[in-house]
Order: C-alpha cells, then structure tokens, then sequence
C-alpha cells in the first residue's frame, strides 16, 4: 500500500435500510458487520412500492407521503460503493432521504426513469414497511 492510501481520511455516513439490507434480509449479510444504529423513520415525504414483487423503493414526493419504518447503519463511504451498492437492484440508486428527526441520510431509491415507465410497481404506502407488506399474508 503507498503512502497515499494509508493517510486517506475515512468518511462515515449513515445509510437508511428499508428492504433487504435490513437485518434479516437477503442483502444483510454484505452489512453485517458494520454498527448498527437502531431503527428509524423517514419523514412523511415518501411513498414506498414494490417492483416487480422483488424488492421495495422509496420514491420521494411533495404530497401524500408516508413515514417509511427502516434501520439505520453507519459505513464508510467505501463501503457503500464496494459492499452495498454492488447487491443492490440496478432499477435503485443512491440517494439522500430525510428522516422523521429531520436530519438526513444515505438510502436506496427508485430511479427516476424507472418510476416514469410505471410498469411493475405496485403502491405499498400503506401496509407500513417492507417486513410488514410480507407478512400480509
């Protein structure tokens, strides 16, 4: 390793999980092994669909949104791109979501040409999260 890379400054972020990447779920042991800082909440700026009956997204709006329940990690930036990103659907991108104690964080969202296409999402706001639209039964 050279000399630039040992004295490079390590950026921690938190990063908003509402799917998979909670623990549990099929992304999480990619995670796992960074500090978990316990649930949370988005603020009410949001509606949350699931694509394709595979994964959630978040989609932010002006009107008629949500809270969305999630957990809440902390990782270095690097992490994010080398560990999270990579297992991550390629119809999410990252983005900055604000959650109900108004600060903000990193978190997966649905791209915005895939939200315009419209097809295979289905409007979940209301069931109250990802693990509570699974268990509907």
């Amino acid at each position: 390793m050279t000399a630039a890379h040992t004295d490079r400054r390590v950026v921690n972020v938190p990063l908003f999980l509402n799917g998979e990447g909670m623990r549990g779920g099929r992304v999480y042991p990619s995670i796992a092994h960074h500090p978990f800082l316990g649930e949370a909440t988005t603020a009410p700026r949001y509606r949350f669909y699931v694509y394709e009956n595979r994964f959630p997204a978040l989609w932010p709006v002006a009107d008629g949104g949500v809270s969305v329940p999630g957990e809440l990690i902390e990782l270095p930036l690097e992490a994010v791109r080398d560990e999270f990103l990579p297992v991550e659907p390629p119809e999410l991108e990252l983005g900055v979501v604000e959650l109900a104690d108004g600060s903000a964080s990193l978190a997966v969202i649905l791209r915005p040409d895939v939200h315009a296409r419209g097809t295979g999402l289905v409007d979940i706001s209301d069931y109250g999260g990802w693990r509570a639209y699974l268990e509907r039964g």
